[in-house]
């Protein structure tokens, strides 16, 4: 597909306060193998966090961006990324999803790798002539790889910007809120959440940044699992001038609420107190009000996002036009107490998770959606103009989507440099 004909996939009129996405591309074959090069395989993609390589010799196997990985402490102590293939005959180096060791051996050749790729033993090496070189033929490192407030990041595009650089100072500011929000060193806690769903990878983007949603999807949660706990919900925040709708730049993207009550709220007051006046006495007052006084969801362009209300990592990759794959961890606080830490579970597992009341609503919704795409022939366009001439957007307004929209555009157009993601001309 052409860049002309991708040109017309958006509708985006700013006077007039109109954005319409075409519905092809949600199902088109053409424009999802395209965006395998032009996105994913061209900008920073979340691979992990630090705290999960706690010690040397500490790895985790994962999928990212479609290439299977080894992330490992090396025996010096830095954290490094490997594609976890074999450089003899490309089979998984390491099998296992985490663990601790000195060397990776090959069960196909028995080829042995140490933690920094090195090649340190392989079988019968006599039978190699004299110009065969172990150097050469080490495990390959990830093209970039880097590190923000531990969260680990890698791209395949040797090219690419750094790491800082393409978050920008508005995207670094919004991550440092919800790290800093745990009043202390954060970790990805044991165990994670891993499933699927039959629709299209940039509709859980839309739904991870739509406030809109949130009452009439989830009522199950806001009218009746809160109410049956006894706490009085006070989900209109989602929709007040206190909330936010914040296009970050470059696709980036975040809502911003004052907190709305949880089951962790209910239970855990006096300790969340507690925490909240370390955060002060840390960051000051302004600081600490921005930092802990709101609940965000941020999403970091193409597939990352944070939800500070449950303290959650999300990333997904498309597999098909219409299956995508979801992976899920909780980033806890590190030195808080077993009783709170197992509230913060409970509270976590209540709403996220293909068990919890949230994730199987947005499952329902985003796959409708999808069966709805059937007929985009007859029923082309999605509006997604919802605020667009406020002059300030709303979480329940749709600007953090539309800046999504307006990167997503420009990549797949080959634009790589800025882009104006606001509802404002240029």
């Amino acid at each position: 597909m052409n860049n002309s004909s991708i040109a017309s996939l958006v509708r985006d009129d700013r006077q007039k306060g109109v954005f319409q996405v075409d519905r092809k591309v949600f199902v088109d074959q053409e424009l999802f193998e395209a965006e395998r090069g032009k996105i994913f395989d061209r900008c920073w993609l979340y691979a992990g966090h630090e705290s999960e390589l706690a010690k040397a010799g500490d790895y985790v196997t994962r999928k990212v961006g479609g290439r299977p990985l080894l992330l490992v402490r090396d025996s010096s102590g830095e954290a490094r990324a490997f594609i976890n293939s074999c450089p003899h005959r490309g089979n998984t180096v390491c099998r296992e999803k985490s663990g601790n060791a000195r060397t990776f051996t090959c069960f196909y050749h028995a080829w042995t790798f140490d933690t920094k790729g090195k090649l340190v033993g392989l079988p019968g090496e006599d039978a190699y002539s004299e110009e065969f070189d172990r150097s050469t033929v080490g495990l390959p490192a990830v093209p970039r790889f880097e590190i923000y407030r531990g969260l680990m990041f890698v791209c395949y595009d040797p090219g690419v910007v750094d790491l800082v650089t393409y978050f920008g100072d508005e995207t670094r500011q919004q991550i440092d809120y919800v790290i800093d929000s745990a009043g202390d060193d954060v970790e990805i806690v044991p165990g994670s959440q891993a499933y699927s769903m039959r629709a299209n990878w940039k509709l859980l983007v839309e739904n991870s940044i739509d406030a809109y949603h949130g009452v009439p999807t989830h009522q199950r949660f806001f009218k009746k699992y809160l109410n049956d706990m006894g706490i009085a919900s006070n989900v209109e925040v989602l929709s007040t001038e206190g909330s936010a709708g914040c296009s970050l730049g470059n696709g980036h993207a975040a809502t911003e609420k004052l907190k709305h009550k949880t089951a962790l709220l209910a239970s855990a007051e006096d300790e969340l107190a507690l925490q909240r006046q370390g955060i002060e006495e840390r960051l000051g007052a302004e600081k600490a009000h921005r930092t802990s006084d709101f609940d965000r969801n941020v999403f970091i362009f193409p597939n990352l996002v944070l939800i500070s209300t449950w303290r959650t990592v999300r990333t997904f990759y498309p597999v098909s036009p219409d299956f995508m794959e979801i992976d899920a961890w909780g980033l806890m606080p590190k030195n808080e107490s077993p009783e709170l830490r197992d509230k913060r579970f409970q509270n976590f597992i209540s709403f996220l998770g293909p068990a919890g009341f949230g994730t199987p609503d947005d499952v329902n919704a985003l796959e409708g959606c999808q069966r709805g795409f059937a007929a985009v022939k007859e029923a082309r366009w999605s509006d997604i103009s919802r605020g667009m001439k406020r002059a300030k957007a709303l979480a329940t307004d749709e600007l953090q989507m539309r800046a999504f929209w307006r990167r997503w555009h420009a990549l797949m157009q080959d634009q790589t440099g800025p882009t104006n993601c606001t509802d404002q001309e240029a």
